[in-house]
């Protein structure tokens, strides 16, 4: 019995230390890569609304929205949002970029894990122009009546970006009083 209750002592010994090290590890990359995310996000929605300042709005539910105003005149160009949806096997980010009257100028997926050669051709750009000059009502699968067209063996995938899309639009139009 002795023998048992020592070598789960060690092995005690030997978890403690090893989750205290990956603590530490964590702790300094950690703002690394938060820092390193908030970049991308600010990268990507220039990307999306080229040419444009970009100042932070909230929704009734809390997410964040940001307006793209142009820095030559100031005037509103539209507003860009992350949209998030659970797809097939992971929740799919997609970073959108609307015009004033909430057509999608351009969509970006920015966090996916899902399955290699099916659902993670989202973020290929055959796929992400499908989704350009639509309104909210427009973004519907193929597979459902609409007329984006699912990929093969991945309409789950296809479905959960579209419906977030739109869900999104609808929130972003209720927090700027039905624009």
């Amino acid at each position: 019995m002795k023998y048992y209750v020592k070598l789960s002592l060690i092995l005690l010994i030997f978890c403690a230390v090893a989750s205290g090290i990956l603590a530490y590890v964590n702790s300094l990359t950690e703002p690394v890569i938060k820092d390193r995310k908030a970049k991308e996000e600010v990268a990507t929605r220039s990307e999306l609304i080229p040419d444009a300042d970009f100042m932070e709005g909230k929704m009734a539910d809390g997410t964040a929205y940001f307006v793209a105003t142009s820095k030559a005149t100031g005037d509103t160009l539209g507003y860009t949002f992350i949209a998030a949806k659970t797809g097939y096997s992971s929740k799919v980010q997609t970073m959108v970029g609307v015009d004033k009257n909430m057509t999608v100028l351009k969509i970006k997926v920015i966090d996916q894990a899902e399955t290699p050669g099916l659902g993670a051709n989202c973020t290929q750009d055959w796929f992400l122009k499908q989704f350009e000059n639509r309104q909210a009502t427009d973004l519907a699968v193929d597979k459902d009546g609409g007329t984006i067209k699912s990929m093969a063996g991945a309409t789950i995938t296809t479905r959960c970006i579209a419906s977030s899309i739109a869900e999104q639009i609808a929130m972003l139009k209720a927090a700027l009083g039905g624009v």
